[in-house]
C-alpha cells in the first residue's frame, strides 16, 4: 500500500485527520480492512469485459490523464458536467474508479517519481463543468460514494483541484457549499475563469492541457478535440489503452489461460462522513431551489398577456 514510502503514507493519513494520532490510526486501520475485505490488491487483475462494455463506461464516466505538470505531477482531467453514468451499473463505475486510483498509485506515480528524480505522490485534477445540468442531481448518490471512497482510502492524493468552464448552476452550488468545507480543502480548490488555459499554462505545458482547456470557449465534449488522440477521456487515448492492457495482462497472469470471468467487482461502499453527507444534502437543496426557480421562469414564459 505504501509503495516503498511508509512515512509519507502515514503523513497523508495524519494530515487528513488534522494530525490527530488516534483518529489517523483508526482511519488507517479501517482503510487496511477495507482493502482486505474487498480484495483491492487484486482489483487490477479484474478487467471490465467485454470491451464494448468498458467503452460504454469510458464514454459515460469521463476521466483521463492528459499529461504532467512542470513539477512532474500527473494531470487528471474529469468531465463532471458531461458524465452521465447511465451506460452500466453503479458497481462498474465504482470498480473503474478504484482501478484508476490503483493504477495511478502503482504505475503512474512511481513512473513519474523515476522520471523526475524525486518522490511524487500527488496529482492535479482539472474538473470541467461544461454541460452541468439540474439532472446531475440524479448522480449525487454515486458521486458521494466515489468521493467517500477517495476521502477514506486515498487521502491527500490531490494537490490542487482546478474548476473550469463553470456555468451558473455550479457558481450557485459553490456559494452554498464553500462555507461547509474545511480550510485545508478550500485552499486546494481554484475556480478559474473560462476554460482556465492561461492560469493552467503557469503550472503545465500546452501539451499537458486537457483538450477542453486548449481554446477559450471551446468547451468540453466526448468527441470535440483533434481526434481521439487528444481526448484523454476516450478509450482510444494512450492512457486508457495502457491501463486496459495492463489490467488484461494481470488477469491473464492469474487466470493462466482460462477464460477471464465477466461481471463487475462488488466493493463495499463505506458510510459517508457526516460532513460529506451535509455537503451532499446542501447540493441537493441548492439544485432543487434552482429547479424550482427554473420551473417558475418556464411558467412565466408560458403565460399569455392580453391574448399575446
Amino acid at each position: 500500500m505504501h509503495h516503498g514510502y511508509p512515512t509519507e503514507t502515514l503523513a497523508r493519513f495524519l494530515k487528513a485527520r488534522d494530525w490527530d494520532v488516534p483518529k489517523a490510526y483508526k482511519m488507517l486501520i479501517d482503510c487496511l480492512q477495507w482493502r482486505i475485505q474487498n480484495e483491492i490488491d487484486n482489483i487490477l487483475s479484474k478487467p471490465i469485459i467485454p470491451a464494448d462494455l468498458y467503452r460504454a463506461v469510458r464514454d459515460s464516466q469521463l476521466v483521463g490523464l492528459s499529461g504532467y505538470s512542470k513539477e512532474g505531477l500527473p494531470v487528471i482531467a474529469i468531465g463532471v458536467g458531461l458524465s452521465t453514468y447511465d451506460k452500466a451499473s453503479v458497481n462498474y463505475y465504482v470498480q473503474s474508479h478504484i482501478q484508476m486510483n490503483e493504477y495511478r498509485d502503482r504505475v503512474v506515480l512511481p513512473a513519474a517519481t523515476q522520471k523526475y528524480g524525486k518522490h511524487i505522490s500527488t496529482c492535479l485534477k482539472v474538473l470541467d463543468m461544461t454541460g452541468l445540468k439540474l439532472s446531475a442531481l440524479n448522480q449525487i448518490k454515486l458521486l458521494t460514494t466515489i468521493s467517500t471512497i477517495d476521502d477514506l482510502n486515498y487521502p491527500e492524493k490531490t494537490e490542487t483541484y482546478y474548476i473550469v468552464n463553470a456555468p451558473y448552476i455550479f457558481s450557485a452550488c459553490w456559494k452554498a457549499v464553500k462555507p461547509l468545507l474545511q480550510e485545508r480543502t478550500k485552499r486546494k480548490i481554484q475556480v478559474l475563469q473560462g476554460c482556465g488555459r492561461d492560469e493552467l499554462l503557469k503550472v503545465m505545458d500546452y501539451s499537458s492541457l486537457p483538450h477542453f482547456c486548449r481554446k477559450e470557449g471551446s468547451g468540453s465534449s466526448r468527441n470535440r478535440s483533434n481526434g481521439t488522440i487528444d481526448n484523454c477521456f476516450s478509450l482510444d487515448h494512450s492512457y486508457h489503452q495502457q491501463l486496459y492492457n495492463y489490467i488484461r495482462h494481470q488477469a491473464n497472469l492469474i487466470e493462466s489461460g482460462r477464460p477471464i470471468k465477466q461481471g463487475s467487482v462488488h466493493v463495499e461502499f463505506p458510510e459517508p462522513d457526516p460532513e460529506d453527507t451535509k455537503i451532499a444534502k446542501t447540493i441537493e437543496s441548492e439544485f432543487q431551489r434552482l429547479a424550482d426557480q427554473n420551473g417558475i421562469c418556464n411558467s412565466l414564459n408560458g403565460l399569455k398577456v392580453n391574448g399575446d
